[in-house]
């Protein structure tokens, strides 16, 4: 049994779950007009399901509407220079840091995840806005490229912002999911109306009131409350441009929908992330990292760990250290540091966990740490919960649990272990433990997934804002981070100004003696540098 903690009966303790004021001021910044008269959803504390707030539940006529201000408030933001919204970034950075301690109340209050978990998210949103702020004025530069014919063309690239992008975000990281993807479609010079997740429209809305006090335009950035079937294809149908996080079968849907329109469409979607342990790996510290890998965010993580491939020759040691661990691990609901794993987010989460533990253990499975619910603690608590034995007739060895839930295979070899992780139709983050680090790069360069972490088990990969984040196969489309993380919300422009000579050539020169001499100037191309 995991290793529990009481949460304080008093709520004065020395970081409380936000009080009503915040959420009362926060609810003035929905983008909905008259949104007091409204029909409300109630917003409750994961930890103890006690409501928190109400929000109004918006509407496609709300969503237009935002969208329509929002493309007014786009025209004179494309018209600052990429420098000047460098610079309400660079703000923005500044007060996610100093306000950091709210801001984690509010992600632990909507999602009941550990307070380091809601750092993660506090932390990644600053170091993405600096980022994008430094790197987009030169990103978004005109460029010079090699022309058609050296001397007699002038090429230039230009980027234009495609408008009004709609982002649709989801409740496991409801603040970074919702505002670093919004950062770099700000600084490209468009507007964004974002539909957060129902579940977890606060934490949108305190990341929202920061980029406010930091300068933004209020139209430019919107949030809109609502059912996804409503606000999110109200989103679809009405921007140019659409970034999506959350599931497989989703992210279909608005491809789909998107694609009808010719609209650009970028998702990170789901995953059944592996994890590599060669026979010569530190399993000490494969352990406890393995235990971040799996059960950051109670395991509610599209890059979390939930197989984990080890060398028969340490499979037996591997696991019980991990078991030990795990069962030791810290569960618990609290608004401190220290506990290393709180709640899930919502019933259906427990019911989709425990729905795969049970099947599993039905037909064979065997638990080495975990198991249960904990309504003792909460009423969406789960231990952190490790299987062996696991076979493919079993819904957890194939299909993404996307909670604390991690299988254990032995396997002869690397070899072995390389072509199991590749067995998927996923291909989102991957973890290798190997002997050295040249050999976890060796393995990692023949795993099949959009990221893959040596001696770690999602973290460097998510943080290294300058490299392209995103998945293979069915785990998504397009990236995010890096260069191609701010393009892609922009369209490319190719300007060539032909100067001295057209192509029809000088007028006194007779066309026929033109076409000859075209080829042999095309074939001396290739000694300039850059052909």
């Amino acid at each position: 049994m995991c290793v529990t903690r009481n949460l304080l009966t008093s709520r004065s303790t020395k970081m409380p779950a936000p009080s009503a004021a915040t959420f009362a001021r926060l609810a003035d910044l929905i983008a909905i007009p008259d949104a007091a008269d409204r029909p409300t959803r109630p917003v409750v504390e994961a930890f103890s399901g006690r409501e928190l707030a109400t929000v109004p539940v918006g509407t496609a006529a709300d969503a237009l509407a935002a969208i329509e201000r929002a493309r007014v408030a786009q025209k004179a933001w494309e018209k600052r220079s990429p420098v000047e919204r460098a610079e309400v970034f660079l703000r923005y950075r500044d007060l996610v840091l100093a306000h950091k301690d709210s801001l984690m109340d509010m992600a632990q209050a909507e999602t009941g995840k550990s307070r380091a978990s809601a750092q993660e998210e506090v932390l990644d949103i600053a170091m993405t806005s600096r980022y994008y702020a430094r790197l987009a004025p030169k990103l978004l530069r005109p460029s010079r490229v090699q022309g058609m014919l050296p001397g007699l063309t002038k090429t230039v690239v230009r980027h234009h912002a495609k408008g009004v992008v709609g982002v649709i975000s989801p409740w496991n990281y409801p603040m970074t999911l919702a505002v670093s993807d919004a950062i770099a479609a700000l600084l490209a010079g468009n507007a964004v109306v974002i539909k957060p997740d129902s579940q977890t429209p606060y934490c949108a809305l305190a990341c929202a009131e920061l980029l406010y006090r930091a300068g933004l335009p209020r139209d430019l950035f919107a949030v809109v409350p609502g059912p996804g079937s409503v606000v999110g294809t109200a989103l679809v149908e009405n921007t140019d441009y659409l970034m999506f996080t959350g599931s497989t079968a989703t992210g279909r849907l608005l491809a789909e929908q998107a694609g009808r329109r010719l609209i650009g469409f970028s998702a990170e979607l789901g995953g059944k992330n592996p994890m590599i342990v060669a026979k010569g790996a530190d399993l000490r510290e494969v352990t406890d990292a393995a235990v971040r890998a799996c059960f950051s965010n109670s395991g509610q993580l599209c890059i979390s760990v939930e197989r984990i491939y080890v060398e028969e020759a340490v499979a037996p040691e591997f696991t019980r250290m991990f078991g030990e661990r795990v069962r030791n691990m810290s569960l618990a609901p609290g608004y401190e540091f220290g506990i290393e794993m709180g709640s899930l987010v919502s019933e259906d989460q427990v019911k989709t966990v425990s729905g795969h533990v049970d099947d599993a253990v039905a037909k064979g499975a065997t638990v080495v740490a975990g198991g249960k619910a904990r309504p003792d603690l909460g009423p969406l608590f789960y231990e952190p919960t490790v299987l062996t034995g696991v076979t493919p007739e079993m819904e957890c060895y194939a299909n993404e649990t996307f909670g604390p839930l991690v299988s254990v295979y032995p396997v002869a070899d690397v070899e072995e272990a390389i072509a199991r992780a590749n067995d998927t139709d996923y291909g989102l983050n991957a973890s290798v433990w190997a002997g050295s680090h040249a050999e976890g790069e060796a393995i990692a360069a023949r795993v099949m997934a959009g990221t893959v972490n040596v001696d770690e088990g999602y973290g460097p990969t998510w943080g290294s804002t300058a490299a392209p984040m995103g998945g293979m196969g069915v785990s998504g489309v397009g990236r995010r981070h890096g260069s191609e993380g701010l393009l892609k919300y922009t369209e490319a422009q190719t300007v060539a100004t032909t100067r001295v000579v057209n192509l029809g050539g000088p007028r006194w020169l007779p066309a026929k003696v033109w076409a000859k001499l075209l080829p042999p100037f095309i074939k001396a191309l290739k000694f300039v540098p850059g052909r």
